[in-house]
């Protein structure tokens, strides 16, 4: 029985379910080596902001139980030399290509847009309202309802493209936020981004990174984020795109039946450079043994009762 995993966002069309995370799949390249990027529904960019910036000194990352925290500080080379050096390589490749973007005022998001909307290849905007391991910007407007109302609500209006609103779980209540960016005009919310977290060498008594705290994913986030896509999939109407400690394919199911249309590889990628393409066969092989036609028909359909 040939297997349908195609799911739709709007207009775009995306062959699997299948996303590699923000920032952990550099711009594409260093995977590269490992599969035929084309297998993916889609790739993610490293948040992109107007200018270069260098992130924080090290150390940026350490390992946790069942996870990792890193404050790597939303290092990238700035917009133009996407456009240029990273953008041509992303586009040999038969995946969509969603760019994540960054600005410490809703006046730099736009900028950022403006030079993207003149650049080609380009499929969709992944709006980060939430990094946890940045002094300022992204966080502060995903923590606010207002704030990241009219954070996306500019966005929008600037872009050609549709655009994804990356949420964070440290706040009060993620539906307000959820609700607030399908009010501001967004196509589809990804959640959730990782959760603050810190991490102390006892020998030295300090903290472990530069930053003294970060953000913790892997393994260990899996259960907020479920809960947190299954509760926003009760409020909104626009697609959810899961993530967070996804590993394999069953956890890959378990976001979907909560309610996500598209999920996201993020850890998972440092531990098997592989992992999304095993995931992606993981659910083709589900449906089969299960006589499933369509990925689509098992979006939200988690049996509460």
């Amino acid at each position: 029985m040939k297997i349908d995993l195609s799911v739709n966002i709007g207009k775009i069309n995306f062959k699997n379910p299948l996303l590699v995370a923000s920032g952990t799949f550099g711009y594409g390249e260093e995977y590269s080596k490992f599969f035929d990027l084309g297998k993916l529904g889609g790739v993610i960019t490293k948040s992109i902001t107007l200018n270069p910036k260098i992130g924080h000194p090290p150390v940026r990352t350490c390992e946790t139980a069942s996870g990792m925290l890193n404050c790597i500080g939303l290092e990238n080379v700035g917009v133009d030399r996407f456009i240029k050096e990273k953008l041509p390589f992303l586009k040999q490749f038969n995946t969509k290509i969603i760019v994540n973007i960054a600005g410490s005022s809703v006046e730099e998001y736009i900028e950022v847009v403006e030079k993207l909307n003149r650049a080609q290849g380009i499929d969709m905007l992944e709006v980060n309202i939430s990094c946890p391991n940045v002094r300022q910007g992204g966080m502060i407007f995903g923590c606010d309802r207002k704030l990241a109302y009219n954070c996306v609500e500019k966005v929008k209006e600037a872009s050609r493209f549709p655009i994804m609103v990356k949420l964070s779980p440290n706040v009060r209540d993620i539906t307000e936020i959820a609700l607030a960016v399908e009010d501001a005009g967004a196509d589809a919310i990804s959640l959730i981004n990782t959760l603050v977290g810190m991490a102390i060498d006892l020998e030295k008594r300090k903290p472990i990174l530069s930053n003294v705290t970060g953000g913790l994913s892997g393994p260990a986030i899996k259960p907020v984020a479920l809960a947190m896509v299954y509760k926003v999939a009760q409020k909104v109407k626009i697609p959810i795109v899961g993530l967070g400690g996804i590993t394999n394919y069953k956890d890959a199911l378990e976001f979907i039946l909560a309610g996500a249309s598209l999920i996201q590889i993020g850890t998972a990628n440092f531990v098997d450079p592989q992992s999304a393409i095993k995931i992606v066969k993981g659910m083709e092989g589900y449906c089969q043994e299960n006589r499933i036609k369509r990925i689509n028909n098992l979006i939200g359909k988690l049996e509460t009762t």
